[in-house]
């Protein structure tokens, strides 16, 4: 039986999977990621907790105004692994004393 042959589709980058570029959306990725290792790294720490609850907290924001405009689906698996590692952050900084100490 004839098969219909597709060429390839052309290799994109690792977070555009429609080809396009979405510089907004890797820069909330980015800053979303950065303020949940943040987060996550200083929640062991009870005299950080205003810079833990601050990051997560803002982490939580970036993250969430992120998947709003997300427009492909990697993009969305890497800001939810930022909104969950500065959730986890903002409980921890909240638990140890809270945002303004």
């Amino acid at each position: 039986m004839a098969q219909i042959m597709r060429p390839a589709k052309p290799r994109t980058g690792l977070l555009a999977t429609d080809g396009r570029p979405h510089p907004l959306q890797d820069a909330l990725l980015a800053v979303a990621l950065v303020l949940g290792a943040l987060a996550l790294a200083t929640a062991s720490f009870r005299g950080l907790h205003i810079l833990t609850s601050w990051a997560g907290l803002l982490g939580v924001l970036t993250g969430g105004y992120g998947q709003y405009v997300s427009a492909t689906t990697r993009k969305r698996f890497g800001l939810v692994l930022g909104l969950g590692a500065s959730a986890l952050g903002l409980f921890f900084g909240i638990y140890h004393g809270g945002l303004f100490g």
